[in-house]
């Protein structure tokens, strides 16, 4: 563990320069959106100004899948998804990767094992507040349709759960 004496100095980070692993911290700063913290160090051997980066270095998450199998989550993989189910609607780049963060973090809040299903479901419900067609598409493949009542029950479905009267 990193150990900090009383002038603000940081002992255990080696300066790139010299190797020393007596250094200074000189400014920090939020950086990445509030997800990380941005250091500026200064050696105090050589006066060396070096850039350290802290992170919180989450569980690695463990997709369990439907046949038994599982596999590390990739959020990419999950965008991915998003993408073909959004693709030729109004939806941004930014707002997928938003829906995959927050779909990521709420499966983390359910331990560092989760089924394929939980991740779909969420994915369903994150979709269904961002664009009806683009829903109807992702739980088309997701929940396997075969037949057009799937989707006539999926939309009746829809249809109940919507808050309001559709414009």
């Amino acid at each position: 563990m990193p150990r900090l004496s009383a002038g603000g100095y940081h002992l255990g980070v080696f300066c790139p320069s010299c190797h020393t692993d007596d250094t200074k911290v000189v400014d920090s700063r939020v950086a990445e959106e509030g997800t990380a913290i941005r250091r500026r160090r200064q050696c105090l051997s050589c006066a060396q100004r070096f850039t350290t980066f802290e992170r919180v270095d989450h569980a690695p998450l463990t997709v369990v899948k439907s046949h038994g199998g599982s596999e590390p989550f990739d959020r990419h993989k999950l965008i991915d998804g998003l993408t073909s189910a959004t693709k030729g609607r109004s939806v941004s780049d930014q707002s997928l990767q938003e829906i995959a963060m927050r779909i990521e973090d709420s499966m983390r809040l359910l331990g560092s094992s989760v089924s394929s299903a939980s991740v779909g479901i969420a994915a369903l419900d994150e979709l269904r507040t961002v664009d009806e067609v683009a829903y109807l598409r992702f739980a088309s493949v997701y929940k396997d349709f075969d037949a057009v009542s799937d989707f006539h029950r999926e939309l009746e479905l829809l249809e109940k759960s919507a808050p309001g009267p559709s414009a």
